[in-house]
């Protein structure tokens, strides 16, 4: 995956309440080191988006992220093996994501799932890394961020199965909705990413309307999915900011009351107030 070429959109007027990015890729957005990570953040609170949750999707990513969220104080983690990347998932892989998944500033077990829309793993090995990711977060005690990509059935039905986490979170959510309203039924939260606010995705903002704001959170997936209008833009995570506007007027809400909501959506899901006050005490 790439990012088409072009400048970056420019930084919109600071929002009324802060929000959190509750799923973007720093090191995909080009940060090496935590002077890259501060100028990122720095540009993202000016926009009014004030905390991000970086996430990873192979083990090299993994152990980035969880370094990273260590640098800033604005920076929290979620590691895992994105789905397409299990085709050779064995115990030394699992056993370098566990270890990064107890670490403090690791907030969820992420991205995990199932993508029937690439061909680069087989099901049957998507499955038994997502079955196994499942039991891990909830062992850890930590939120299941989920990739779902044309999987949708499967999905639930493998969460049925092994007994979904008490928290899980929908990444990009991409479904329509009655797939929307099976997830909140089910208790789990969705996050919407730039494509809600592409004018041509009627499906997918019918759904976001619906969505109860304590079940709702948004995410940039930067680099990719930038939100209209600078869609095929490299994306940021200041780009929240966009989304989180249009949802407000799609929706109906005001926004500054929709961003403290999904704020307080994020703090509760990942307990960001509790890692961020555990650390500061020394616990």
């Amino acid at each position: 995956m790439s990012t088409r070429k072009g400048e970056r959109p420019p930084v919109p007027e600071r929002l009324p309440a802060p929000v959190v990015d509750a799923h973007t890729h720093l090191d995909a957005c080009g940060a090496k080191d935590s002077a890259d990570v501060s100028t990122m953040l720095d540009r993202a609170q000016a926009a009014g988006v004030d905390r991000v949750i970086t996430v990873a999707d192979d083990l090299a990513s993994a152990r980035w992220a969880a370094e990273a969220s260590t640098w800033d104080d604005r920076v929290f983690a979620a590691v895992a093996v994105h789905p397409t990347r299990t085709a050779e998932f064995g115990d030394a892989d699992k056993a370098v994501v566990e270890a990064l998944a107890g670490q403090p500033r690791v907030v969820a077990v992420g991205e995990t799932g199932l993508d029937y829309y690439w061909d680069y793993s087989p099901p049957a090995a998507q499955h038994a890394a997502f079955r196994w990711h499942i039991d891990l977060a909830k062992r850890v005690g930590k939120p299941l961020m989920v990739h779902d990509r044309d999987a949708h059935d499967d999905i639930l039905r493998i969460l049925t199965e092994e007994g979904a986490p008490d928290r899980v979170v929908f990444h990009c959510f991409s479904g329509d909705l009655a797939f929307a309203k099976a997830c909140v039924e089910r208790g789990f939260v969705l996050s919407f990413a730039g494509p809600v606010t592409f004018r041509n995705a009627a499906p997918l903002r019918e759904a976001a309307a619906f969505v109860p704001a304590e079940q709702l959170l948004v995410e940039t997936d930067a680099p990719f999915l930038t939100p209209h209008p600078f869609r095929g833009r490299p994306n940021e995570p200041y780009c929240a900011a966009y989304t989180l506007r249009d949802l407000a007027a799609l929706r109906g809400d005001d926004v500054a009351e929709l961003a403290t909501a999904v704020s307080a959506t994020a703090d509760r899901v990942f307990r960001l107030p509790s890692v961020t006050s555990d650390l500061a005490n020394g616990r």
